[in-house]
């Protein structure tokens, strides 16, 4: 039977991504290559899970007319889905990368105010999904808690599921010691976790280990940038190197990243072996333009460079 994953975003976003010969200040700016994704991090996850043959379920708070347009993005891609609704407009990103200096532009709107009531909605939608893994991903909207995130965690651990969580700053911070079993961070936000600058592989992995020693969550997996990822579990730390290749957008890259490699430890692989896996699809997703744009053609390839690397 395959895992049963349950992917959650509360602050989604259609995300428009073109690129453009060069960016100046007060010129109109031609663009070309135009994509139009459901983006928002739980849904990249859902998305990504989905193109992996996974089975996957995105809960989505959306509202307004670019609600419906997710929505209709993502039964266009196939994804299992439950809108959530709310009254304000789900919110338009914009990434534009330019082709001159090969720097990425991207412009992220906080997105709208949610009620009380729509989060208790959704809270009891979550209580009722049935699922193995819950994965939340992506920022907080304006009017929810900063321990929501912290919530859903205990609820997750009650019901026997494995949860999940990438997100930053203070909701991040009082989401541990609750249960959650695994946590995404890039190394900036695990050095504000530790509260210092980490300097080197040794330094890194000793304040992962602590973490996870400590009962403040059950792995830990860093994305590390030129220097790859490590997987820090109560047995070891293992790391994985950065795959060379094109980079054309790093929307989505890390949700890319965490999808995979949530696939594959629900799949019951290693450690080592998951950890390529995301690091596999993060390298497919950046060689795209677009959000969390991965085949299993493209990751599988990346996860045989990974293999067949020297080490």
């Amino acid at each position: 039977m395959r895992p049963r994953l349950v992917t959650l975003t509360l602050n989604p976003a259609l995300d428009f991504a073109s690129i453009a010969e060069t960016v100046e200040p007060t010129h109109k700016i031609r663009t070309k290559d135009e994509h139009i994704d459901p983006g928002g991090g739980g849904i990249n996850v859902a998305r990504v899970i989905h193109a992996l043959g996974g089975d996957a379920t995105a809960l989505v708070l959306a509202g307004g007319f670019t609600g419906q347009m997710l929505d209709q993005l993502l039964a266009e891609a196939g994804v299992k889905r439950r809108i959530l609704p709310i009254q304000g407009r789900t919110r338009i990103s914009l990434a534009v990368l330019d082709r001159a200096t090969g720097a990425e532009y991207r412009f992220v709107p906080e997105g709208p105010e949610v009620s009380a009531a729509e989060l208790d909605a959704a809270l009891a939608a979550i209580a009722e999904t049935p699922a193995d893994w819950l994965i939340a991903s992506g920022s907080l909207p304006r009017g929810a808690p900063v321990d929501i995130y912290a919530s859903i965690a205990r609820g997750a651990a009650e019901r026997g599921q494995k949860f999940v969580l990438d997100t930053s700053g203070p909701a991040l911070e009082a989401a541990l010691h609750q249960g959650v079993f695994l946590i995404k961070p890039s190394l900036r936000e695990f050095e504000g976790l530790v509260g210092r600058r980490l300097e080197g592989r040794a330094e890194r992995e000793t304040e992962a280990m602590a973490l996870v020693r400590a009962g403040a969550v059950g792995m830990l997996a860093v994305s590390l940038g030129a220097d790859g990822a490590m997987l820090a579990t109560a047995d070891e730390v293992v790391h994985m190197p950065a795959l060379s290749g094109p980079v054309r957008s790093t929307v989505g890259a890390g949700d890319s990243f965490l999808a995979s490699l949530v696939l594959a430890l629900a799949r019951g692989l290693a450690p080592r072996d998951a950890l390529a896996w995301g690091t596999a699809a993060g390298a497919a997703a950046v060689a795209q333009v677009g959000t969390a744009r991965v085949s299993l053609e493209a990751a599988t390839r990346q996860y045989e460079r990974l293999r067949s690397a020297p080490g």
